[in-house]
């Protein structure tokens, strides 16, 4: 195989991952053996309402094009919709909150572990 063409196969990959077309999904994400202490209550919440609800609350007055049926108002709905979040919010995956303040790379883990778990 001539050099070059072997080079682009290579890099092909990493190029890709850098473009934003892989992404970490919630099956490769496994909830740590001893379980979480994150809940709803101490960390759910919060999370959501700090960086989802102006777009994905029931009464945002502006959506910027959020689905009408990603609504994360209630637990329920967030438990409902985790695998989603999480390919789009969570780890690594940065796609949403579309900015300026985005959560931090240790918010994204924790939201991350949480929706691994179940989202307790």
């Amino acid at each position: 195989m001539r050099p070059l063409l072997r080079l682009a196969l290579a890099t092909a990959p990493l190029l890709l991952a850098a473009c934003g077309l892989f992404y970490t999904d919630m099956e490769d994400w496994a909830c740590p053996p001893e379980g979480t202490q994150l809940t709803y209550e101490n960390f759910g919440a919060a999370f959501m309402n700090a960086h989802c609800q102006s777009c994905h609350g029931s009464t945002a007055t502006d959506r910027a094009g959020a689905p009408g049926e990603f609504i994360f108002d209630t637990h329920s709905q967030i438990q409902r919709h985790r695998a989603r979040i999480f390919a789009r919010s969570a780890a690594e995956n940065d796609s949403m909150p579309p900015g300026p303040d985005d959560p931090t790379l240790d918010d994204r883990m924790k939201l991350a572990d949480w929706l691994a778990c179940g989202a307790p």
